[in-house]
């Protein structure tokens, strides 16, 4: 059976009880390693057909490993890096100064690339994708509550955007006017690998509104992590990422 790696996002009784118990709903088998753990060479000896990280920070890392990972990646295996403060550039994600910059579809900011929102701020479909296809996103349009900043490559495929709104009130009359795009979801290839990167987190708080977004409700707890209940839209969201990631049917 196919196995995925999956870094980051704090620990099984944190964060990362959210993107475990949406892969263990959909009988996804994973290998996990925490945020404060450094990377264990064994890992490489692994036939795995994705790595998700998450909330994993560059340091984690030794240059060699990151070198024999891209090798895996060139021969096929998956690569989805999920935002959060230590992903891409981040507060302390660091991956625009690692070879994992060649990888990605997107192109990492040499500062701080957290965008913090406070104000409404929207998914928008760009194009047609299986990831997403089958998701309401223009008749449910979803909310997010953060983001990394980052650009496309130029042949990376911006399947999503996040629209940002300038929100004001008076005397009960709002008025939204349109502000900044970013990119949300942005897709491409890397030798045989199918890569995927998505600007905001898997939890709270960045998530928002996202982690409830479907029109039923689903429960599901992953071995060793905590029991979650979330919106069927957004798992569906995810878990297709992870199929589309590790060259798995998407079941849309």
């Amino acid at each position: 059976m196919k196995k995925v790696l999956y870094l980051g996002d704090t620990s099984l009784s944190g964060s990362a009880s959210y993107l475990a118990a949406i892969m263990a709903y959909h009988n996804v088998d994973f290998d996990y390693l925490p945020s404060d753990s450094k990377f264990d060479d064994q890992l490489l000896n692994n036939d795995y057909c994705a790595f998700v990280i998450s909330d994993y920070p560059a340091a984690n890392f030794s240059e060699s490993q990151i070198d024999k990972i891209i090798l895996k990646i060139k021969s096929g295996a998956g690569l989805l890096m999920i935002g959060g403060w230590e992903s891409f550039t981040g507060l302390a994600g660091s991956y625009n100064r690692t070879a994992l910059t060649e990888v990605l579809p997107v192109i990492m900011e040499d500062f701080d690339d957290r965008m913090n929102l406070y104000c409404p701020s929207l998914v928008v479909r760009n194009q047609s994708h299986i990831i997403t296809d089958a998701l309401p996103i223009e008749s449910h349009t979803p909310l997010m509550g953060g983001f990394n900043r980052f650009r496309v490559k130029r042949f990376g495929c911006e399947v999503l955007s996040i629209q940002l709104f300038k929100a004001e009130q008076n005397n009960n009359d709002f008025k939204f006017t349109i502000e900044e795009r970013y990119p949300l979801l942005v897709t491409g290839a890397f030798g045989d690998a199918n890569i995927t990167a998505f600007a905001s987190d898997v939890a709270p708080h960045w998530v928002g509104p996202l982690v409830d977004w479907g029109d039923k409700r689903i429960t599901s707890k992953a071995p060793y992590g905590e029991q979650v209940e979330v919106g069927n839209w957004y798992a569906q969201l995810f878990i297709n990422m992870i199929f589309w990631t590790a060259n798995m049917e998407v079941k849309c």
